[in-house]
Order: structure tokens, then sequence, then C-alpha cells
């Protein structure tokens, strides 16, 4: 799978069949919550981030049916795949016109379960139907907006601070609009050499430079039919500025070494952090370009801006995080502390503290001190650490040691599995050259 994934739900109430499900979908790489009849469903899809219910039929006392209509009225825009016996499809189609999404015929295969899930499995988090977090009533006139937006095939500029989520947006902008099915292809301006983004955008013929052993297409290409994301854009070279600019007015790209050109039909959107009206009175940014990518300006807001999204995000990176760690929730004084902080890097830095918290925590609750929200590590480790992976590293060192090296001990402090822990020490020994 390319992206993260919010979890499975499955609702069986024939316990071994449940674990075998969970089993299939778990080796195959998926998060999976449980449970055993619809009324554990509907309370677990309150406290939990769910991508896909995939739900039995006959179960009592509330049946697959009932439990649909439950969650469309109260969490509308999740998924939900029915599973039934042969002699129940045409109740199963009438519940897909009543919004369930499939349904799956028992006995089924693996590949089948697990072909479902990939169709139809949130890859991101949601908020009804928008498939972006939004509770703040910021975000959900911006996304109103983003949709309008996305039913024309205009040109589209987002602007932001760092860690907004400007990318979320671009995606959520292709998934609206009448290309959705065809490639969505991101390329980052700012993270490409200079010598090389030329030819990364627009493709190069056979022996153009020394190296070019054989034509490749470029992003634009690439993209074709679909959506093309430039990611900071204002990170772009003067020179090649001039090319990008002749592309989008002729809507046709020539390869580095060719001659002939290929005609294009994509949408381009393109992202910046910084201010493009005072990069272009500075000369840093080419006029008539920048007026031909803001057709449609979008600025997305700084996080502070949209508070009330904050304690959801931390919950959805919570539940996609938990990397072994099943149950793990963030506690009361804990999304009190989120609150209250700034948040200067926005999104990605929460994502951040979240992540580094759920190795801190000693149970399955994250405490307010587990967040570090002031970059110091609050009497668990009077050391200085460089990185996530040096603090976990520690972290799960100091357990080893006062369980005196007791992996069994150890993994029931740390809540993983021995197979993660064994993994874990694996790559330690190899890094320290072992």
């Amino acid at each position: 799978m390319s992206e993260s994934k919010l979890p499975v739900l499955i609702v069986e109430d024939d316990h071994d069949l449940r674990e075998a499900i969970e089993a299939t979908l778990g080796i195959a790489g998926y998060p999976v919550f449980s449970a055993q009849d619809g009324t554990e469903a509907l309370a677990m899809l309150k406290n939990e981030q769910v991508g896909l219910v995939v739900s039995d039929v006959n179960m009592k006392p509330m049946d697959g049916f009932t439990l649909l209509n439950e969650i469309n009225t109260a969490f509308p825009g999740i998924p939900v795949v029915l599973m039934t016996a042969f002699g129940d499809v045409e109740k199963a189609v009438n519940a897909m016109r009543s919004g369930a999404c499939d349904y799956l015929l028992k006995p089924f295969e693996p590949s089948s379960l697990i072909e479902y899930v990939e169709k139809y499995q949130l890859a991101v988090p949601y908020d009804g139907n928008s498939g972006v977090i939004a509770q703040d009533p910021k975000i959900e006139a911006l996304l109103q907006l983003a949709r309008r937006v996305a039913k024309s095939s205009a040109t589209v500029m987002l602007t932001g601070e760092s860690g907004t989520g400007k990318e979320v947006f671009a995606r959520f902008i292709h998934r609206n609009s009448a290309r959705a099915e065809k490639p969505f292809v991101a390329i980052n301006c700012a993270a490409i050499p200079e010598n090389l983004l030329e030819a990364t955008l627009f493709g190069y013929e056979k022996g153009a430079f020394t190296g070019a052993m054989q034509s490749q297409a470029g992003k634009f290409e690439q993209a074709e039919g679909g959506t093309l994301l430039l990611d900071e854009i204002s990170e772009m070279p003067l020179g090649l500025q001039a090319k990008l600019l002749r592309v989008l007015q002729e809507r046709e790209v020539e390869r580095v070494g060719g001659r002939k050109p290929i005609p294009l039909d994509i949408r381009v959107i393109a992202t910046s952090n910084r201010d493009m009206a005072e990069y272009v009175a500075r000369g840093d940014f080419r006029e008539d370009l920048y007026y031909r990518l803001n057709v449609i300006p979008l600025k997305v807001p700084p996080l502070r801006e949209h508070p009330a999204d904050i304690v959801p995000l931390a919950r959805y990176f919570v539940s996609r995080m938990d990397e072994g760690r099943q149950g793990m929730k963030l506690s009361a004084s804990a999304e009190e502390r989120l609150k209250r902080h700034a948040w200067p890097g926005n999104i990605r830095e929460l994502e951040n503290v979240i992540q580094r918290a759920m190795v801190l925590a000693s149970g399955t609750e994250i405490e307010a001190g587990d967040l570090l929200l002031e970059g110091k590590i609050e009497e668990k480790s009077s050391e200085k650490v460089d990185d996530m992976k040096s603090l976990e590293k520690k972290h799960i060192m100091d357990v080893l040691a006062s369980v005196n090296g007791s992996r069994k001990l150890a993994v029931q402090k740390l809540g993983i599995s021995e197979r993660t822990l064994r993994y874990k020490l694996q790559q330690y020994r190899l890094e320290s050259g072992e």
C-alpha cells in the first residue's frame, strides 16, 4: 500500500471467521479493529477513526442492514461492505441502494477480501464525505470552495505555511474532479537538484545527456488525463520557469533532447509556503507564470487558526501510528495540552509530537507529559536526543535494562510484539556494526 490507511473494522459474530479475517488482513499489512456485533461496532466508531467497515449481514440482535443504516446516519462517509450468504444476494443489492458500497459472497477467497479492502478503504482522515478532517468552520468553508473548484479544470494555487496540509487539499481536489480515476502525480520542486528538474518534469530522449541510456517520460506525461502537483513551485529556477510557462500556455511538452511536441490533457495544481506576490515583486518569480498558475488561489490556514481540528487530527494520528500497540489513546490532560499549544509547525509538527509521545508512553494512554511540547524530555531522560529514532532506541534499551534483559517482560511494558522487538534490536546491532 502506497498510502497510510485508516483501520478496517470487522463486524462478525462468528468468532473463528472473525479471527480468520483479522489474520488475513493483518498479514496483508492492513490495520484492523473487530467487533462481535453491531452494538459493539457502533460504540467503537464513536472512539476510533475507521476507514472501512466489513460487516456480516446475519447477526443478532442487530443485523448488518440495521448497522448499515446506523452508520449512514451517525458516521456518513465511512464505506461499508456487507458479507452475506448466496441466498441473501437480493437483500444485499437492496442494501447497496441504501448506502453499502459493495457485498462479499460467503465463502470468499482471501484475495477477494483484500481486493475489496484495497478498493474502498479510506486513506486519509474523513469528516462526512469530504475525505479530510474538518470540524472547524474555517476548514469546512475551504472544503466547500475546493469542491466547487474541483468541478473545473482551472489551475489552482495553494498557499500556506509549511505543514498545513496543502498536498492533502490538492489530493482532495483531484478526488472530487472528473479526473479522479486518472493519475495524481506530485513533484517537489525544492527537493530535486536544478540540473535534474527539467528532465524530471519534461522527460528526455535517449542520448539527450550523459547517462540517458533510454527515453523517459516526465511528470507531465505521467499525469496525462489526471492532475500534476507542482509542490513548492516558488523554488523553481527562473530559467525553468520560462519553459514551464510555455508548457502551460501551449498544453504540450517537448522532452529534453526531443523535437516532437507531445500534447497534454492535465490539470495543474501548484503550492507554495512563500508570499508569492512578494516573490514576484522581488524578481524571484516570473509575473506571467504567477498569473498563469494563480487562476484560482486557495489559502490553507495554519493549524492555530482552526483549533477545533487539533484533537480530531491527533486522535487520527494515534490510530494510524499504533505500530503494534493496539488500543492507544490520548488522555484528557493530553488533549487539553494539545489545544493550548501554538503549533508553529502546524499539522506536520502535531504528527511528529504524536509519534514521539507514542514511543514515550508507558501504557496504552498518552499523558500530557509524554507530548514534550517544550522540546525537552520530562523526567524520562536526562540526555539530549537528536531525533525520533534515537529516542525510540533509548526508550527500548532503558526498558530492557529495567527488566534485566527479559524480552518477555520488555514487550509487555513496551506494548509491542516480540517480533517487533526482535526486529528493532536487529536494526540497532546493524547500525552499531556488531
